[in-house]
């Protein structure tokens, strides 16, 4: 494959010093594109457009051609695993997410077992490699996976929740089987992960998107006690090059030095942190990523370039630090924004940089 052009957020999430702040936004490729909407309506399905490598390539593609991002990241869903683990995505319109076969009883977790990625998911792997071959080094392509903690409660649940009450039940009650579910779903991560590297992905990152419900006890033992285990066994290094890995909980700030020292390179915050502040607490540990909050891309081009300084100007004049937003972009966010937000980072980060 060609030689990286850029690899500005590589060395970013390594620490090392970089001549501007890189930027990728999570759920980049998204609804709030156009070019993506009519992607997706050519699919006929959201799943349909994750399982084609085609179209997964052609929507990861679409916002590196509108700005001026430093990585590009796969086009796929957190719930491909616990699909191949044989329990029935499937989309419901306005309602996100569901499971034909959720772990309803003891007997459903007894049978789950850690799916072959080369097998069940080999489209995601043709995907990651499609997207290499068309990325043409111009940028580093991220794969990543939903934490064992995220994926089991899409798993318990049956699709999404407000309050949580049957992982919980299972995880108060049946502590045992919760760990079963986690352990079986944490190795089945590793091998995805570790599978997307094998095929091309130069950076992977771990999405615990519902770590932040639970209590801070069970945080430890049913969250990051599985995270610790997946960086334990991520492939760090291929081709020659080191492969870094970042883990993202959202409302994890209560835990943030002791995700730090979970073993992945760099730790995503949300917006709720002053990054300043995480930084000082991480110190040279890991490399940030964040954590302008989404929202600020609704208010005019100005607030926009207001905010992005100041979380730049919080971090400050240190390595480390890759910009994103503190969750995923919204569907509702005017494009037009998008493009004063890469500008102004790119920009002002090079001032931030080299202070006259």
């Amino acid at each position: 494959m060609s030689p990286l052009r850029n690899d500005t957020f590589l060395r970013a999430l390594l620490r090392q010093p970089t001549e501007y702040t890189p930027l990728w936004l999570m759920r980049q490729a998204g609804r709030y594109l156009p070019e993506y909407c009519a992607t997706r309506k050519r699919a006929g399905s959201f799943l349909q457009l994750c399982k084609s490598p085609a179209m997964a390539c052609e929507v990861t593609l679409q916002p590196l051609e509108r700005y001026d991002l430093d990585a590009a990241i796969l086009f796929s869903d957190i719930l491909t695993v616990p699909d191949a683990m044989g329990l029935g995505l499937y989309f419901e319109e306005g309602e996100g997410p569901k499971f034909e076969r959720p772990l309803k009883d003891e007997s459903d977790i007894r049978r789950l077992a850690v799916p072959d990625p080369h097998g069940e998911l080999q489209y995601v792997m043709d995907a990651v490699s499609e997207i290499r071959r068309a990325l043409d080094g111009r940028v580093p392509l991220i794969g990543f996976s939903g934490s064992p903690w995220t994926l089991s409660c899409y798993m318990v649940e049956g699709g999404s929740s407000s309050d949580y009450r049957k992982v919980k039940s299972l995880l108060y009650s049946r502590p045992e089987l919760m760990h079963q579910v986690l352990d079986v779903t944490a190795r089945s991560v590793t091998a995805y992960l570790n599978a997307q590297i094998q095929a091309g992905a130069q950076a992977v990152m771990v999405f615990d998107s519902w770590g932040g419900v639970m209590a801070h006890d069970a945080y430890r033992e049913f969250s990051l006690r599985y995270l610790e285990q997946i960086a334990g066994g991520l492939i760090h290094e291929h081709d020659g090059r080191r492969v870094p890995a970042i883990v993202f909980t959202k409302g994890g700030g209560l835990w943030l030095e002791s995700i730090a020292d979970a073993g992945f390179d760099a730790v995503g915050l949300d917006w709720t942190m002053d990054i300043g502040r995480a930084r000082a607490l991480v110190g040279d540990r890991v490399a940030l990523q964040g954590n302008l909050d989404p929202a600020v891309l609704f208010a005019s081009p100005e607030a926009v370039a207001e905010q992005a300084r100041r979380v730049l100007d919080s971090f400050g004049n240190h390595p480390g630090h890759v910009f994103n937003l503190g969750h995923g972009i919204s569907q509702f966010t005017p494009p037009d924004n998008v493009s004063v937000l890469v500008d102004t980072v790119h920009e002002h980060s090079r001032r931030v940089r080299n202070p006259a």
